[in-house]
């Protein structure tokens, strides 16, 4: 259970005063080498379909607007490490049928060999269950989660730094989906801080509004799981945008869901974007730890003629280079 006793650990030095006091000041997830950078890219045309054909020669990669030469390319369908961060608090308490029954169509959708960990958190993270690749184990866990019924905390800023903490040593492809109402009430140094780690991190992250059916919606206005950002009430407006923001930062999407059948329309495409992955690297072009942007652009295959073929390319936003180190 390494992930649990990862978090064992981390929470004893917390609570003895011995993990740091903001994580702004923590050393970046993203290990980067001297020769690569490497950028996982998803790429969907405008029907919401993977593309066929795109080789090496359709990418494009730009380290500070710079194009740089592809020095790795790989169309990758290999196993995941899928961490669920699952929001226990009272707003969801009242929405756990409709949006846990969907989140168990979401486990049976991914492979079999996906891996996947379930946490829960409040006002701290508490693991549940570690990487398994027993799907009827983790449902079997997600259906026993408890939610505090009392208003309290929602630390979801500081339960993300303590997730990308936790899989920092975790091998392979990894991805958190976040199942919130996204309100947070983690100090705003931290917000700000979660926002900056996930711009350079290896990690994808996929968020859905657990809001559902408390949004209101204006009247002949259908619901839909757009994968854009609702037009939302005061009350969830800040939370949605903090919830898009989370994902987009990292190349990862948000979902604001608003029934049962658009909870499962969400989580079926979310077990297919987790999957289907491109896998390019570049070497950085200076060595002055900085934070580089990228962008990512892809051209239509050659075999594409009759219209102009529009994708959506979705990475993480940047990464920190080497230092030069002094001899």
């Amino acid at each position: 259970m390494k992930l649990i006793a990862h978090l064992a650990v981390s929470l004893l030095l917390c609570a003895t005063g011995v993990c740091a006091q903001h994580p702004g000041a923590q050393t970046p997830a993203v290990r980067v080498s001297v020769e690569r950078v490497n950028v996982g890219v998803i790429v969907t045309n405008s029907q919401g379909n993977f593309p066929d054909g795109l080789t090496r020669i359709n990418f494009h990669v730009f380290d500070n607007a710079v194009e740089q030469p592809i020095t790795d390319f790989a169309a990758i369908d290999e196993p995941a490490q899928v961490l669920l961060l699952i929001e226990a608090g009272p707003a969801v308490y009242l929405l756990e049928t409709s949006h846990l029954s969907a989140a168990h169509g979401f486990l049976q959708g991914l492979a079999p060999s996906d891996r996947v960990a379930l946490v829960k958190y409040a006002e701290a993270p508490e693991p549940i269950l570690d990487f398994t690749t027993d799907k009827e184990l983790a449902s079997s866990a997600l259906g026993a989660l408890h939610y505090n019924l009392g208003f309290g905390s929602l630390n979801l800023s500081t339960s993300l730094t303590q997730a990308l903490g936790w899989l920092r040593n975790t091998e392979g492809k990894k991805t958190i989906v976040l199942l919130s109402t996204g309100i947070d009430t983690s100090p705003s140094n931290e917000s700000r801080a979660i926002l900056s780690q996930l711009r350079t991190n290896d990690v994808r992250l996929f968020a859905v509004s657990l809001v559902g059916e408390l949004r209101s919606v204006p009247k002949g206005k259908k619901k839909s799981a757009s994968r854009k950002s609702p037009t939302p009430d005061l009350q969830f407006g800040e939370a949605d945008q903090f919830l898009q923001q989370l994902a987009e930062s990292t190349g990862g999407r948000a979902y604001f869901p608003a029934s049962l059948k658009d909870f499962r329309s969400a989580y079926v495409e979310l077990a297919q974007l987790i999957r289907h992955e491109y896998s390019i690297a570049f070497a950085p072009q200076a060595h002055d730890g900085a934070v580089h942007t990228i962008k990512v652009t892809v051209d239509p295959p050659s075999a594409v003629t009759d219209t102009p073929a529009i994708y959506r390319v979705d990475h993480r936003q940047a990464y920190v280079a080497p230092a030069t180190t002094p001899n």
